[in-house]
């Protein structure tokens, strides 16, 4: 008997599971989650985009561009592309932030993360982000994978 109530009680918390990941509550709850301001700007809406940056990610731990001049007001899509044979992300957020998120990334490297600043992108793979930048302000954005950081896998945003 406590068998039969063990599987009812799974059967039902998995039947659960799979309705809450359906794609009408991801929806909802997508739509009823507000975008949270930070320090170097707030996520974007896609069809606010007044640009679009691409930018390359290499091993040899760099950005291409490695420095972003933006208006203050833009909302920039970002088109990430991975060229190398490593796992490589971007971050964007103040040094103070980044430097943080680094050191946490060190102890904990396979932490998952997903805010609306940030992505991963698999090698030869592109990944994107879409950003409002309404504040001024000179902020970085990184790779933040163990040792990428470290090894200065850095770029520079200057709003004005």
């Amino acid at each position: 008997m406590k068998l039969k109530t063990l599987c009812l009680t799974i059967g039902l918390a998995i039947s659960s599971l799979s309705f809450a990941h359906g794609d009408q509550h991801s929806k909802a709850m997508t739509q009823q989650m507000p975008a949270q301001q930070e320090d170097w700007g707030i996520g974007g809406n896609k069809n606010e985009v007044t640009r679009t940056i691409t930018i390359a990610m290499s091993d040899d731990m760099k950005f291409n561009p490695n420095k972003i001049d933006i208006k203050q007001g833009e909302t920039i899509r970002f088109v990430i592309k991975n060229n190398g044979k490593l796992m490589h992300e971007m971050v964007i957020g103040t040094k103070p932030v980044l430097d943080k998120h680094a050191e946490m990334m060190l102890k904990h490297p396979n932490m998952e993360h997903d805010e609306p600043y940030m992505t991963h992108v698999p090698p030869k793979k592109s990944g994107e982000i879409v950003w409002k930048f309404n504040r001024p302000g000179n902020f970085e954005f990184a790779c933040l994978i163990a040792g990428h950081y470290q090894a200065g896998m850095v770029g520079k945003i200057e709003v004005k």
